[in-house]
């Protein structure tokens, strides 16, 4: 038997969400709630092993600081949040608690009660718009790591003259006025800038400056 229990706060959705569940002959609802709040408690006290969470409850993310408290209290339940909300931010901000699933309102009944046998068996069938969603995000995430660790390498690989080059092209400095500060001429600092382009496999100072920023390494070059 699947005991479940329920977060949704308008009144008729949850009752009738229980009575489809309870009809299920391998399904229990175990207890419901019309809040975040109530629900953390109840998961507290009545062990589940699913708990199904409306996202906007008595405020517009109720549910979200809901399964972070569950999680992080270390109560042994999954989450699965069933909302009308389907947004990229909502999604992603949704599954980084750690829930399992996600399924928006509106989809079949059975297509709910597959969801939620999914789970139970240990196999979430994220719909497509959701797998889409998160896999992008790792994938971002993912070229993120490896451009941090690219860049990472190159930095340690310059020159004294070359971190100076970088830490005034982080200041918007042109070449005539890099060339002023450090008393060279402009055609000397247009030769640094070319072998700072080839380190960086770069065909313009701009892209270096607009990386650096991206990864949050600029204090690298500034704080000199």
């Amino acid at each position: 038997m699947i005991t479940i229990l329920i977060a949704e706060d308008m009144d008729l959705l949850r009752e009738d969400l229980a009575e489809l569940l309870n009809a299920q002959p391998d399904m229990q609802v175990v207890g419901m709630a019309a809040s975040g709040a109530q629900i953390v408690q109840l998961a507290k006290s009545v062990k589940s092993d699913i708990i199904l969470m409306d996202i906007e409850m008595e405020s517009l993310s109720a549910g979200i600081i809901a399964a972070e408290t569950i999680r992080d209290e270390g109560i042994d339940t999954r989450v699965v949040y069933l909302t009308a909300h389907e947004t990229e931010k909502t999604i992603l901000t949704a599954m980084a608690t750690g829930a399992v699933d996600y399924i928006v309102k509106g989809c079949p009944d059975e297509e709910v009660l597959e969801h939620i046998r999914s789970v139970y068996a240990g196999r979430p069938m994220l719909d497509a718009k959701v797998q889409e969603v998160v896999l992008e995000e790792y994938n971002r995430l993912r070229r993120s790591e490896q451009s941090l660790l690219f860049f990472i390498h190159k930095v340690s690989q310059l020159t004294a003259t070359e971190r100076e080059l970088v830490r005034l092209l982080l200041q918007d400095k042109k070449v005539k006025e890099i060339a002023a500060v450090r008393c060279v001429e402009v055609v000397t600092v247009k030769t640094q800038i070319k072998g700072l382009l080839h380190k960086f496999g770069c065909s313009r100072t701009k892209e270096i400056v607009q990386m650096i920023r991206s990864l949050n390494i600029s204090h690298l070059f500034l704080d000199q």
